[in-house]
C-alpha cells in the first residue's frame, strides 16, 4: 500500500496532556513525519498560544486536532490502538519494541484507522487507559535517566512510522538545496585526462618515458576509485594546463 496512505490513518492521541507546549511539540513531530491526525482528550489548555509558538509550522496539525472528553471516545472506529507505557505492567497488554509493533500497526493500518497513545506527562496511562488499548510499547531509555519528553516520544514513534512505511528508504526532499554533482565523465574524457597528465608529467620531469615504472597504473587506480565527474576532469586539465602556460610562453 502507498506510504503516504498509511501514515495518513495512523492518529496520535495524547490524553490528559497538561501542558499547551507539549501538544505543540507533538504536532511539529508529526508532521515532519508525514503524519497529521491528533486526538486530545482531557486537554488542560487548547487552544493555546504557547501550542502554536511551539508547533512552528505545524499550526495546521493543531487547527484539525479533535478534542475528546475519553479515550473511550477518541479509539471509536480504529482497528487497533498500541498504547505507550514506561513499563510492563500485571494488567493489559504485553510491552513490544517500537520497531516490532510499528511494522505490526502499519498492517493494521492496510485494514483501517489505528491509533498511537501517549499519556499524561507526569503519570502516563492509568491501567483503564491502557487496558483500552489492544497493544503496548515501551521505549528502551537508559534504565539510570528514562525521562523522556512527551514531544520527543511522539518525534521517536513517528520516525519509527515514517522508516517503516518507506521500508527505510523514504523520500529526502531537495528543496533549496544546491546541486553539486555533475554528469559522469565519459571514457573518451578521462583517457584525455591521463594523456594530458602523463604530457605535464613528462614536460616538467616529473615522469619518465623511458622508465615508466607502475606510476600510470597507479595513477588510473587512484581515480579509477572515485569516479570522476565531467565538472571534476574539466577542473583538474584546467590545473595542468596553468601548469603548462608557463614553460609554454618561455619557449616562445
Amino acid at each position: 500500500m502507498n506510504p503516504d496512505l498509511l501514515l495518513s490513518r495512523l492518529t496520535v492521541v495524547l490524553c490528559r496532556p497538561s501542558h499547551p507546549g507539549n501538544i505543540g511539540a507533538a504536532a511539529r513531530a508529526m508532521k515532519t513525519m508525514g503524519l497529521s491526525k491528533l486526538v486530545l482528550v482531557q486537554p488542560r489548555s487548547f487552544p493555546d498560544p504557547e501550542a502554536d509558538a511551539r508547533a512552528t509550522g505545524a499550526v495546521d496539525v493543531l487547527n484539525s486536532a479533535v478534542v475528546t472528553e475519553s479515550l473511550a471516545e477518541a479509539l471509536s472506529g480504529k482497528v487497533l490502538a498500541v498504547a505507550l507505557s514506561a513499563r510492563q505492567r500485571d494488567i493489559g497488554p504485553v510491552v513490544s519494541s517500537p520497531r516490532t509493533m510499528v511494522r505490526q500497526m502499519l498492517v493494521a493500518a492496510e485494514a483501517g484507522e489505528v491509533a498511537l497513545v501517549f499519556g499524561n506527562e507526569s503519570v502516563g496511562l492509568s491501567n483503564a487507559e491502557i487496558q483500552l488499548c489492544q497493544a503496548a510499547i515501551t521505549i528502551p531509555t537508559n534504565p539510570e535517566f528514562s525521562s523522556l519528553n512527551l514531544g520527543s516520544a511522539v518525534q521517536l514513534l513517528c520516525y519509527e512510522c515514517r522508516m517503516a512505511a518507506y521500508d527505510d528508504a523514504p523520500p529526502v526532499s531537495n528543496q533549496g538545496v544546491t546541486q553539486f554533482a555533475s554528469v559522469p565523465a565519459t571514457h573518451d574524457e578521462v583517457e584525455g585526462l591521463y594523456a594530458h597528465l602523463e604530457c605535464v608529467m613528462t614536460e616538467t620531469g616529473f615522469f619518465n618515458p623511458a622508465q615508466p615504472g607502475r606510476l600510470l597504473p597507479k595513477l588510473r587506480r587512484l581515480f579509477g576509485r572515485v569516479q570522476l565527474e565531467r565538472d571534476e576532469i574539466n577542473i583538474l586539465r584546467g590545473i595542468l594546463a596553468a601548469t603548462q602556460a608557463p614553460t609554454r610562453h618561455g619557449r616562445h
